[in-house]
């Protein structure tokens, strides 16, 4: 066995061990909402469930609260994505292909942006939703979420934008395309890779978050699946665990299909196929 050999077996065995060491609290969050509270607290605990049951499921999907946060999260969600991804692409593609007074400020100013933590910004952003009256609304926080995230995906979609050669849209003028035409039929397709990777990214802020959804949204009518998850801490009784675990996996299952359908187009290959050919 050559040593090349045994240096690329030694790396999949680390990154063998690696990938199980992130799949173990996927497992144990699923092992424990398909057992009873019972199991849940002996000792030592399962790592097998002895005792399968669904009643954990059936708690979460009969709570009328869980339909009502799915459907804030959701949509919150999918206004994120529809605005981020919408306005990234023609800032990006500005930004990549037109030569104006202030760009290099600007893009400077998107990364600094991007650098200001958070929770410095919380109570102007709460006193800003107030005189707007779009506290406890989805709208509001929303759009809390788009300025949040647009800074990052302008970035990175920029990067996406500059890797499509500026000669592909120079000919599609001389055919006699306007430099906008040019961008929708040319650029944009190519665009794919990056569209894809920016909308995960939106949606993944908007899904995950918590923090911002505590401080806008303080009815219990409006709140995000991250704060209906907080309906199984029971105070001083404990936790109700296996409703949580539920209703994590439920929370977990649109981000991992989401991966399991896009994964193929989270590459740049269609822009460097697209260039040879």
């Amino acid at each position: 066995m050559t040593r090349k050999t045994t240096g690329r077996i030694a790396v999949n065995v680390l990154l063998s061990f690696v990938a199980l060491l992130w799949a173990v609290p996927v497992y144990w969050m699923l092992n424990s909402a398909f057992q009873p509270e019972r199991d849940l607290l002996s000792v030592p605990p399962n790592v097998v469930p002895v005792h399968v049951t669904v009643d954990n499921f059936v708690t979460v999907l009969t709570d009328p609260t869980y339909w009502s946060a799915l459907r804030v999260s959701l949509t919150a969600a999918v206004i994120t994505v529809v605005a981020t991804t919408s306005c990234a692409l023609l800032a990006a593609w500005a930004l990549s292909r037109y030569r104006f007074f202030g760009r290099r400020t600007l893009i400077v100013l998107v990364l600094l942006i991007q650098m200001v933590p958070a929770e410095a910004l919380f109570i102007s952003q709460y006193r800003m939703l107030d005189s707007w009256n779009l506290l406890n609304s989805v709208l509001g926080l929303s759009l809390l979420y788009v300025g949040g995230v647009l800074p990052f995906v302008i970035w990175m979609m920029r990067g996406y934008v500059d890797g499509v050669p500026t000669e592909l849209e120079d000919a599609a003028t001389v055919d006699g395309c306007s430099k906008f035409q040019a961008f929708v039929r040319i650029t944009l397709p190519l665009l794919a890779p990056g569209l894809v990777a920016t909308s995960i990214f939106g949606f993944l802020h908007a899904w995950n978050e918590y923090t911002l959804a505590l401080i806008i949204l303080s009815r219990d009518s409006a709140v995000t699946l991250p704060l209906w998850l907080q309906g199984f801490l029971q105070g001083l009784r404990g936790a109700d665990w296996g409703g949580v675990m539920a209703g994590s996996t439920l929370i977990a299952l649109p981000v991992m299909f989401l991966f399991i359908f896009v994964q193929n187009r989270m590459t740049s290959g269609l822009v460097s196929g697209a260039v040879k050919g």
